[in-house]
């Protein structure tokens, strides 16, 4: 009998539970995990469109350039200056970005950019001469400036571990996709009148920066920025938005917390909480002396790396191949504008499919692999690059058809490898290795290097090549991408799957100085898998 009773109890239990089951909604069962993905997707998507300006900004002048110098009757050193001068402008927004971020907020900041965007593209639409259109290349290089460092910075504190690598890369690909607009737009306005034409290419920048002005509106703040503030209420809503389920958003904001040094046993169920004042009114010089004058053994591990990273993406010529493009392939021995603009528009779509593959990557096989893959090929690539450009500036008066193709293959592959590594993950890495404390501020001076050597590079290619040929100079090139692939394998560990709080970690921060406890509510038994780099 008992034996009886013990099944039919068993059969009750079981059959109340599939009722229960079938009567409850489907997220009281199983958590909307899905939704949540797509809405910090969302959320990444909106903050990335100012990569899209900014992507424009340099695709367009590649082809642009070609009619300004014929309309305005400008020297070769004018012209790089003009080219290059941008990148030295957009250090004021690099610097300016993470003061401004953390004083106004991640989501302001990019509205601040979309404004910026829309007065450098109508000054140089409207330019009269050389002056004015260098006064727009300044306006649009702060811009620049600016959504270099803010579009990753809040897609990496939106972005739950698990998407991180993924979503951080969107606005790289945003960048490369305005690239590619910027040349289809040089292709599109090319038939115009000379002194329209190109006033037209640089305009139309305008109709992005409007559009991405009114899309931010809906955009949530960075839920880190909210918790700085003390307003864990807020935050906590945005994580529950944002993270797979109920339990990751609060064990991401209890990590954030203790990383902001706000204690443990204070909840987000108020509006605002008072932070502590040693954290909340720490000023600028007291966190630029802890990030670069008097930097712990650790701290200046995490920013000679962010440097490395940032240094040896624009050291390997990338600019020298996206602004000059047509100059390149015009010393290939491809001649009339229709196909410079034709092959230059071919290496936009390139590189713009590829670094779909790292945004799906990153999160799979790791940034490290794809970093070393990526310089060890732009190396090989740029080496074929130099030689067959070499060998057609030997020999001006024939046709050398091997020389050629080898030229068109290897810039095509160049930029191939360029966006399966350095180009998306450049600004992954950075956004992932700085504590809370100092990340806006050290991902405006990684930034900073990175923009002088920009600037450097796209205002010396011309004069390079006359100096040592444009063979020698990727050459250059490509020893440079060898000596990256060196850095990255001495230098880089891996950061795939761990929180921003516990990827400073990998660099040998104590718990006290990330401002995580060793047994607080987020790490509290929990194991953190830790991989570093084997020489």
């Amino acid at each position: 009998m008992e034996d009886g009773g013990s099944e039919q109890r068993t059969r009750l239990n079981a059959g109340n539970a599939d009722m229960a089951t079938a009567v409850l909604p489907a997220e009281a069962v199983e958590p909307r995990t899905k939704s949540n993905v797509r809405y910090a997707f969302t959320c990444a998507i909106l903050a990335s469109m100012a990569s899209i300006v900014l992507g424009y900004d340099f695709g367009v002048m590649s082809g642009a350039s070609l009619y300004i110098k014929k309309d305005l009757n400008l020297t070769d050193v004018q012209l790089e200056i003009l080219i290059g001068i941008m990148n030295l402008y957009s250090l004021i927004g690099s610097l300016a970005a993470g003061r401004t971020s953390d004083w106004i907020g991640r989501r302001r900041t990019v509205l601040l950019v979309a404004a910026i965007f829309v007065s450098g593209s109508l000054l140089m639409g409207l330019a009269v001469g050389y002056a004015m259109l260098m006064a727009g290349r300044f306006v649009a290089g702060v811009g620049v400036g600016y959504a270099i460092v803010v579009a990753p910075v809040y897609t990496a504190e939106i972005a739950p571990a698990s998407a991180r690598g993924f979503l951080t890369s969107l606005p790289d690909a945003f960048i490369n996709f305005g690239v590619l607009l910027g040349y289809l737009s040089n292709f599109a306005f090319a038939r115009l009148p000379l002194r329209l034409g190109w006033r037209v290419m640089l305009g139309a920048g305008a109709a992005p920066a409007a559009l991405l002005t009114l899309l931010v509106l809906v955009l949530p703040e960075s839920p880190r920025w909210l918790v700085m503030q003390g307003r864990l209420a807020d935050a906590g809503a945005v994580l529950e938005r944002t993270s797979r389920t109920p339990e990751e958003a609060a064990e991401r904001l209890a990590s954030i917390k203790a990383a902001a040094g706000i204690p443990s046993d204070l909840d987000a169920n108020g509006d605002v909480v008072s932070v502590p004042t040693e954290q909340k009114n720490r000023d600028e010089t007291r966190v630029w002396k802890e990030l670069v004058f008097a930097p712990s053994p650790a701290m200046r591990r995490i920013l000679l790396t962010a440097l490395g990273v940032q240094f040896f993406q624009q050291a390997s010529g990338i600019d020298a191949v996206l602004l000059y493009s047509p100059r390149v392939f015009q010393s290939a021995g491809i001649a009339g504008d229709n196909r410079l603009l034709g092959a230059t528009c071919a290496v936009g779509a390139t590189k713009t499919l590829f670094i779909l593959v790292a945004t799906f990557l990153a999160d799979r096989v790791g940034r490290r692999p794809l970093l070393l893959s990526s310089a060890g090929g732009m190396a090989i690539v740029l080496v074929g690059l130099a030689t067959g450009l070499t060998v057609v500036g030997h020999h001006p008066s024939a046709e050398i058809t091997w020389a050629v193709a080898l030229c068109i293959v290897s810039t095509l592959a160049y930029v191939s490898f360029f966006s399966v590594g350095l180009g998306p993950l450049t600004s992954v890495y950075t956004t992932e290795v700085f504590p809370l404390r100092v990340r806006a501020l050290g991902f405006g001076v990684g930034v900073t290097c990175n923009r002088v050597t920009s600037g450097v590079i796209s205002m010396s290619f011309l004069s390079l090549s006359r100096a040592v040929t444009i063979g020698g100079s990727f050459f250059l090139y490509a020893g440079m991408a060898a000596l990256a692939c060196l850095f990255f394998f001495v230098f880089l560990p891996e950061t795939r799957g761990l929180t921003l709080e516990e990827t400073a970690k990998l660099f040998g921060v104590a718990a006290d100085d990330t401002g995580m406890e060793a047994e607080g509510p987020a790490g509290k038994d929990k194991a953190v898998e830790i991989e570093m780099p084997t020489n």
